[in-house]
């Protein structure tokens, strides 16, 4: 029976995946969302343990409006399913010299913050953040919901490019605005909670600074699947099917069209429309690699530079620190030759930087009485450059990441550890099917083929494309 051209599948349950089957369903396509896992959230899976609930992936909203408006399409409200919460500071940010630097969106404290590094940084900052602002307005507001199906579309948008320096690095223009090491460090690592790396990103992402000014930084109760949770049941609510423990053999191509997906287990899901949030070579090489386009597609992409990997450590404590802030970047000795380590490395840095997640500082619930829920992510190369043998580097890892952390910045740590588990870029490849384990996919560059690589609608000839050169509003959460 020929399905339905109303009818839809969307293979992944992480954020992208989610909010395209709201659209879909919205819109009144019949829609099923497949997900291999056993629990909704791709990058933004769950894991609880001992009382302790863990966040796997993002953990930082910058955009609730895009959030939003996909409850809104169906006249529902967001405050209906899920509650976000103002976290402030934004993060603090500590180097290893005692430096800490609070980045909070008061204008005041910044400018008294700054002052106290370099006076003259004052009016630098104000500068870089009315250039961020500009960058925001044409970067995210007027391009961000514009697709780029061409070379020839983004050519089209070369004028706002151009004004805007978008050839420079996040670095470089940050450095052309502020002095301070430290400055031009706490205003550039925001491309890295996108996988993008400061010295080679688009200046267009530095958008992601006045992103936050302008709408704050949230967190939702009960953490950030408490959003996916929320956005699955008003996916369902609108009469959506969600298919867990489902994972995807291949998408179905007849007469050159998407016509549906086989599961692993034989059973085949008729449908008008495919579409694929699943890891993008993923989708090319095994989804979609017994059609010529799709082996084509596959071999060109995995040609393309890709993102660096994450080593994160999920920790439970038996004590709450209260000197913690929600978010706190822990910066290393190095930066630029640390993140072209991270980038173009084959081995393990000796040292690093670390975002440590302390999510009870806002929200209690995800501990035990008096306990404390965390994760700590060190950047690390992907398996592609330097294939490692993680049973073996990762306890080594951890057990240097614990002993930091203890030295610096959570006294008596392992004292007081209650559980932990660890993440590494075999798992990002295995369990997320991750090329070379990647943590963000391609690497967000602005010579890269435009297009959006977070959902691919395939109802005719199955195409994907790659990221876009400005972010999109639907990546309104990062890591």
């Amino acid at each position: 029976m020929t399905p339905s051209p109303r009818t839809a599948v969307v293979v992944g349950a992480g954020f992208g995946g989610i909010a395209l089957a709201i659209r879909l369903q919205s819109a009144g396509v019949q829609t099923t969302l497949v997900e291999a896992r056993d629990k909704p959230g791709g990058r933004a899976y769950v894991y609880e343990d001992q009382g302790f609930t863990f966040d796997a992936g993002p953990t930082v909203i910058t955009d609730p409006s895009a959030i939003e408006e996909l409850f809104a399409l169906s006249g529902r409200r967001i405050e209906d399913y899920v509650e976000l919460l103002p976290v402030a500071p934004f993060y603090r940010l500590c180097w290893e010299d005692g430096t800490v630097f609070d980045y909070a969106n008061d204008q005041a404290d910044l400018d008294r913050q700054i002052a106290a590094l370099d006076p003259a940084d004052v009016e630098g900052y104000r500068r870089f953040l009315a250039y961020s602002q500009a960058v925001f307005q044409e970067g995210y507001v007027k391009l961000g919901t514009v697709p780029f199906l061409s070379f020839r579309s983004m050519v089209q948008a070369g004028p706002q490019l151009a004004k805007l320096q978008a050839w420079r690095s996040v670095y470089a223009m940050v450095a052309s605005f502020i002095r301070d090491e430290h400055l031009r460090q706490a205003f550039s690592f925001h491309s890295l909670l996108v996988g993008g790396n400061p010295f080679a990103t688009s200046s267009i992402y530095a958008l992601i600074h006045a992103l936050e000014r302008n709408w704050g930084v949230w967190f939702p109760r009960g953490g950030t699947g408490a959003l996916v949770n929320g956005m699955v049941r008003l996916f369902e609510d609108l009469g959506g099917t969600v298919r867990l423990d489902a994972p995807v053999a291949r998408i179905e191509v007849e007469a050159g069209r998407a016509c549906g997906v086989t599961l692993r287990s034989g059973e085949r899901i008729g449908a008008g429309m495919v579409a694929s949030n699943a890891d993008v070579v993923h989708t090319y090489d095994a989804l979609l690699g017994h059609h010529p386009r799709g082996r084509q597609a596959a071999g060109r992409l995995k040609k393309k530079r890709f993102s660096m990997s994450l080593f994160v450590i999920h920790f439970g404590l038996r004590t709450r620190h209260a000197h913690l802030q929600h978010h706190t970047v822990c910066f290393g000795a190095r930066y630029r030759e640390l993140i072209q380590d991270i980038f173009h490395g084959s081995a393990l840095s000796d040292d690093f930087s670390l975002y440590l997640h302390a999510p009870c500082v806002t929200d209690p619930s995800l501990a035990p009485e008096g306990c404390g829920s965390h994760y700590v992510l060190a950047p690390v190369p992907h398996l592609g450059n330097a294939p490692l043998d993680w049973a073996v580097e990762g306890p080594k890892l951890r057990d240097r990441i614990f002993a930091y952390l203890e030295e610096r910045y959570i006294p008596n740590l392992r004292a007081d550890l209650v559980t932990h588990r660890m993440f590494t870029p075999a798992d990002f490849r295995d369990e997320l099917a991750a090329h070379h384990g990647s943590a963000f996919s391609l690497e967000p560059l602005l010579t890269r083929a435009p297009g959006s690589a977070a959902t691919t609608a395939t109802t005719s000839s199955p195409t994907c494309t790659s990221p876009a050169p400005a972010p999109t509003r639907a990546r309104a959460c990062r890591a």
